[in-house]
């Protein structure tokens, strides 16, 4: 998000000190070139009908992130930034609206708390806010001088040891310092863990990690599979992913092994559409056949995709369906592959 643009941007400039800048023609000609570099991306989003607003409704009418109540997702945020800065961060935000000096800024402390306040309603992922607190620190690095400078100067070496320690201590939680089964017990052993963002991650590795694993190991599994298709299937074949990830990794992957690009309809793979799928062969990755039993005349299973244990669950259950024949056009099934989630 853009905190420029943002609707907690628009609310603070209903403070009369601050909205008096726009009499000064410096505002007006910073917007004059900011102008031309948003104007790409609303075009878009207005051509596409305004794809990142059905994405944040489609979540925020799912259950797929986790849903916090406002302690809960404070507490978060000192989780994600280091909790040895949370001292740092608050006084930043205490002296944006009870120092004098701080109260010129007070724009920035408006900003926070709207954000805040909207990530907290629409139930958005507590990381979402992250870009918001490098203007904290910088205030509360100038609160953090102006008070420990003058009184309590022994406290600063104290307090950059336990940020210091602190980020140590976490490291291993954002980082890839330690293999998945150390980083496993290193969690259970400091009773700490990164908090969970999605409801369907239920396993003991991070998901920030999870997310990393299996992909190499998907993509050969589907290059075997595509590879061993008659001459003639393997020309016109298409392969078909469930999710960005597991397109993209096709995409990264993919050319070494000799795979065509993949199709998808989530998220943006759905605009690049079909490419050139005729409708007659298609190898799908899927948990099941429902779907493609309702859509196919056949439909085989080839085997389950090889993965790694440490992988999301859903992409170590994916099967390899060999379907052959669509029933409607490709043009008719298209939209109905749309996931905007």
């Amino acid at each position: 998000m853009s905190f420029i643009t943002s609707p907690a941007a628009d609310i603070s400039l209903l403070d009369t000190s601050i909205s008096r800048h726009f009499a000064q023609k410096w505002i007006w000609l910073g917007g004059i070139i900011a102008l031309p570099i948003a104007l790409p991306n609303i075009l878009w989003q207005a051509q596409h009908h305004w794809p990142t607003y059905e994405l944040l409704s489609n979540i925020a009418h799912s259950n797929k992130n986790v849903a916090l109540n406002p302690v809960q997702f404070i507490a978060q945020q000192a989780v994600f930034l280091n909790p040895g800065t949370l001292p740092l961060w608050l006084a930043g935000l205490f002296w944006l609206f009870a120092s004098s000096e701080g109260w010129r800024y007070r724009a920035i402390g408006i900003i926070y708390l709207v954000t805040l306040t909207e990530f907290i309603v629409l139930h958005g992922k507590s990381y979402y806010l992250a870009p918001a607190y490098p203007m904290l620190f910088a205030a509360g690095g100038v609160a953090a001088e102006q008070i420990l400078a003058a009184r309590l100067k022994w406290i600063k070496p104290v307090f950059l040891v336990a940020i210091l320690g602190m980020g140590a201590l976490c490291a291993p939680l954002v980082l890839p310092i330690l293999s998945p089964d150390k980083l496993v017990a290193y969690m259970r052993a400091i009773h700490m863990e990164p908090p969970r963002t999605e409801t369907s991650h239920t396993e003991a590795l991070p998901q920030v990690f999870a997310d990393q694993f299996g992909w190499e190991q998907m993509v050969g599994s589907v290059a075997h599979v595509y590879h061993h298709l008659r001459p003639e299937d393997e020309k016109r074949a298409a392969i078909f992913c469930q999710n960005y990830g597991e397109a993209g990794a096709i995409d990264f992957f993919g050319p070494k092994l000799g795979l065509p690009a993949p199709i998808s309809g989530h998220q943006n793979y759905f605009f690049w559409g079909p490419r050139d799928w005729t409708g007659e062969v298609i190898l799908v990755l899927d948990t099941s056949d429902e779907d493609e039993r309702e859509l196919f005349d056949s439909v085989e299973d080839l085997g389950q995709v090889v993965s790694s244990p440490w992988a999301m669950p859903f992409e170590r259950r994916r099967h390899i369906y060999l379907c052959r024949d669509l029933k409607v056009s490709v043009r008719e099934v298209w939209p109905r592959v749309k996931n905007w989630l």
